[in-house]
């Protein structure tokens, strides 16, 4: 029973909701814009800053459902909830339907967090804010929201909690690689970033 919200979790968070409300809104595939990325930053490139609000919130629900419903189920283990958070996270990165090139997880990975920690899901989305706000950059943002969210978990959510958001912010990690290399080459945000970035 546990593998089957896992795989729903993860089919769930499958579901591309930046490329089709770019789609809806301006009748092009996003992924053919900026970065060629589905998630809310290349979005509000493609087809302006209302469809990239709208990608985030439901990227961020489709993390958040599964992990709430699977965590009110009868009997559920202690780490199902997790399981089924890192499975969305990892459903909106490597989505079945696109190839497995899917975003970078962040606003997912803000919806799974404020199931199982919300203490941390608040404290790393100020983060992301306030370093936006400084730097105007989105990826110094999310990574220093992640990094600031594993922090207060550790000290505000059960070790179940922990654990899965642990996974995912190495999976958030991984997928900002490209990223983090034109940091330490001082050329992140100079330029919109190459296809697939």
């Amino acid at each position: 029973m546990s593998w089957l919200w896992i795989i729903g979790a993860y089919l769930c968070g499958s579901i591309p909701f930046g490329l089709l409300i770019a789609k809806a809104v301006t009748g092009a595939d996003v992924r053919a814009v900026g970065s060629g990325n589905i998630g809310a930053t290349n979005v509000a490139r493609a087809a302006g800053r209302p469809a990239a609000i709208a990608t985030l919130v439901l990227d961020a629900l489709k993390g958040a459902v599964p992990v709430l419903f699977a965590a009110r189920t009868p009997q559920a283990p202690p780490m199902l909830a997790s399981a089924c958070a890192f499975a969305a996270v990892l459903g909106h990165c490597f989505p079945v339907w696109l190839r497995l090139r899917g975003g970078k997880g962040v606003a997912t990975g803000f919806g799974v967090a404020l199931a199982v920690a919300p203490w941390a899901a608040a404290a790393g989305a100020v983060t992301w804010l306030v370093a936006y706000k400084l730097l105007r950059i989105s990826s110094v943002g999310s990574l220093a929201g992640v990094a600031v969210a594993l922090g207060v978990a550790s000290l505000t959510a059960d070790r179940y909690a922990v654990y899965g958001l642990l996974g995912i912010a190495l999976l958030i990690i991984l997928r900002h690689r490209p990223n983090i290399r034109r940091l330490l080459a001082r050329q992140e945000g100079q330029t919109p970033p190459p296809k697939g970035t």
